[in-house]
Parts: structure tokens; sequence; C-alpha cells
């Protein structure tokens, strides 16, 4: 394949007349530098065997270097473009390289490569000063690096943002983790000091996306997940277990846990109760479509919202769910649900933008409607003062409701600017997190 250079040319920005500049590379490895001021070629550098991942001059502007999916990493003058050498002799990474960031006074730089590393380069001599080792798994790829004042840092295909030490190479200094992907859910596990770090579990997982987590008395994650299948994980070792499956004949929309080792699984077309990791009962051949459930935190009433937009009532009797045919009225298909921490109210938000409460102890009489979303209501959490509660919707706000009264409310307008907000949780009576689509994690300060 050829390449016809003034096409390549015509469709790069512009740039400040008569300065060359590097413009990149195409296919073939080739790297181009042009004058704009004549629209001419100074020189064509067809080095790289393969595409040219990565351009950089030098903050002096003497160098400039190129990276490339062949492993090598080229230098050239950066006023001539003539060829100054190569980083490593025949090849610098193991790997394609996919990023080069020059050190501040351009007598060093850092490469990122899909060999698992990252190399600090001593620049006059062309050899490599330290290798960082970043792992041994697919997902340890570097594809992205900083030099950043005394700052070296990499990020991993994984998504992870790691401060590499030079000391200490086999070791990152830091290591910052996050979902690279959009959150579907969140809770939260109550321990004594909170830091902000963040770990992954080990181990195996799910094979899907998670569409819902609580935690239960005995200190474990309780998930659902699009692989058909309920986990159990303690959040003390962090490692998931074969041994903590469960299997569903469907797959699980939603969880919810109370004490004695309860948990009710949503699936579709079908509710099942486990108890202390196994299924005990399974309501099927319903005549409308579980969304959403809740189990009393006494353990007596499990409560299933539906696409009916109705909350049908069971009444957990030893290891079954016995209908008591009560029903209540929301105003829409149910999309989420939970009762208060006291047990006192069941909250019920639905596609017609209300949340409604009930009250327990009244025969589940209607407390309050809530009304103030311009769109769908996905998720609410209820504060552990048990007089408000948190709603979060499509339309991307955040509402914080006082039960009893409907016009007192908290309004956090684009809590999530980029996706609406998919899940609600809170650390304490003032503190709300929120998750979104947008893949980020935020934490509110609530004054009342």
């Amino acid at each position: 394949m050829t390449y016809d250079l003034k096409h390549v040319f015509a469709s790069l920005p512009q740039m400040e007349r008569g300065v060359a500049k590097v413009l990149g590379g195409d296919p073939k490895g080739n790297n181009f530098l042009y004058t704009n001021g004549k629209s001419v070629i100074i020189r064509n550098m067809d080095d790289h065997s393969r595409f040219v991942n990565c351009v950089r001059f030098s903050p002096d502007g003497n160098r400039f270097c190129t990276a490339g999916a062949d492993g090598q990493i080229f230098l050239y003058d950066g006023k001539t473009g003539e060829k100054l050498g190569a980083l490593g002799g025949a090849k610098a990474h193991e790997g394609g390289v996919y990023a080069v960031s020059w050190s501040p006074d351009s007598s060093q730089l850092i490469s990122a490569s899909g060999d698992k590393t990252v190399k600090l380069w001593d620049v006059g001599t062309s050899m490599a000063l330290t290798t960082f080792n970043m792992g041994a798994d697919v997902m340890d790829q570097q594809l992205g690096c900083l030099w950043q004042k005394d700052h070296l840092l990499s990020i991993s295909l994984s998504g992870y943002i790691n401060y590499l030490d030079k000391s200490n190479p086999d070791r990152p200094l830091r290591t910052i983790k996050g979902h690279s992907k959009s959150i579907q859910s969140l809770t939260v596990h109550k321990n004594k000091g909170r830091t902000g770090e963040n770990n992954c579990f080990s181990g195996k997982g799910h094979s899907n996306l998670v569409t819902k987590m609580v935690v239960d008395e005995a200190d474990q994650l309780v998930t659902c997940s699009m692989d058909d299948t309920v986990r159990f994980t303690s959040v003390t070792k962090k490692e998931y277990s074969a041994s903590n499956l469960v299997k569903m004949d469907v797959q699980p929309k939603h969880v919810s846990v109370a004490t004695g080792g309860l948990t009710l699984a949503v699936c579709i077309g079908q509710v099942v109760l486990l108890k202390d990791q196994k299924k005990v009962f399974m309501l099927d051949s319903l005549d409308y479509e579980p969304e959403a459930g809740a189990i009393h935190p006494g353990g007596s009433t499990a409560a299933v919202g539906g696409a009916d937009g109705k909350v049908h009532l069971y009444s957990v009797q030893g290891n079954t769910l016995k209908d008591e045919g009560k029903s209540m009225e929301a105003k829409g298909p149910v999309t989420d649900m939970a009762y208060s921490k006291d047990g006192a109210y069941l909250a019920v938000t639905d596609e017609k933008k209300v949340v409604t409460v009930f009250t327990v102890a009244d025969d589940y009489a209607v407390k309050n409607d809530f009304y103030g979303h311009h769109a769908k209501v996905v998720t609410l959490a209820w504060s552990p003062d048990n007089e408000h509660f948190a709603s979060g919707g499509m339309d991307m706000i955040v509402y914080v409701w006082t039960v009893n009264d409907a016009d007192k409310r908290l309004k956090i307008p684009d809590a999530h600017r980029l996706h609406h907000v998919s899940g609600l949780a809170w650390i304490d009576e003032h503190t709300l997190v929120t998750t979104s689509h947008d893949a980020s994690i935020k934490q509110w300060t609530l004054k009342f």
C-alpha cells in the first residue's frame, strides 16, 4: 500500500507559518516533518517498521523522539529531523511502545509499553537507567505515561494510574484504581477510619455486569449479576470463592438482605428466597414481572415491586414466602425500593418520576408522595437517621427528602453531568455517596 502525502497533509490541522513540526506517522511506520509556510516535506523518515504510536518534542525543542508498535524508540534532531539514534539499540521494548514523556530538563524520558514495563532512559547514552516491572497480567500492559515535575506516572490497560518509584521499580509508590466503565450499583460497609483508598477483590468474580450489591449481617458483600449468579464475598478477606456462588435459573436483577441469613433475589420472572447462601424457596408463574425487592430488616416481610406498578407483599414463614393477597399501588412501574433502617417505612421509586413512602405499622398506608424529578427515578437510599432518604433519576438530579414533609428537600442538580445517577449510599447522616454511568464516584456533605 502507498500513501499520498498531499492527502495526508490535507487532513492535518493548520500550524504556525514557517515552523517545522513533527506531525506523526502512517501505518507503514513513516514519520513526516513539514513546514506549513511552504507546505513542503523537509524529511521523510521511514525508520519504524510498524505504526508510529507517539511523537514527542523535548521541552527545549532540540530533539524529538518517536515510539512505535515495533518496540523501537528513535531520536531525531529537533531542527533538521536528522536521526540521532535509537534507545536501547535494536529494541527499546519487547512489545509495542504506546507513549513517551520527557523529563523537564530534556535529559531523560520514560516510555510505556505493551510488554508490561515502563523504562527510564538517559537520552545522552541511549541506555535504560531503570525498568519498572508493572506485573504479569494482560491488564498490566502500559498504555500511557507522564513525567510531571518530580512525579513519574503510567497508565495500565486496567485503567489504573501508577506513581512510579525509582528506588523500587517493582512496586509503585501509589496506584490509583477505579472503574473504567459505567458503575451500576453502590453500597457502604462501615469500618473504622476512612482513607479513601481502594482495591479490587482477588480471584475470579462475576463474568458479566453486576446489577445490585448489599452488605449482610455477616459482613458479606452480596452481589447479583447478569451472569445469572448471586455471590457472597467476605468484605474482610476480599477474595472471590467458587464455594460462595449461587447459580440462579434465570438472570437476577435485584438483591436484598435481612437478619437470619435471609437474602431475597428478584430475577426475571422469579422471586427467590435464600438462607445461609442456599436457595430455599422460589416463586414463579407470577402474573406480573418482578423488578425490585426488599426484605423488612426484621425478616418478617418481603416486598416485591413489579412492572405492573404494584408492590406485592409476602410474609416470610420459615423457609417459604406466603402470598398474603395484599398489594399497594405505586404511580408507575417500580424501579427500586428499600425499607428504612428501623423498618418503619418502605420507599418505592417508579418510572412516573415519583417516590412513594408507605408506613409499615399503619398497614402500609401511604405516608407521602414525593414529586420533583423530571424523568424516571432509578435508585434510592435511606439515611441512618430514618428521617431522610435520597433518590436519583435519569434527569441527573439527586434529591434528599424529609419523610414527614414532602416539600422539605435538598436538590443536587447535575450531580453527574455526563450521565444519570446509578447508585446512592449514606456513610453517615450528613455524607452521601453517588455513582453514575459516567464511571465516577462522588461524596457529598449535606447540611439540613
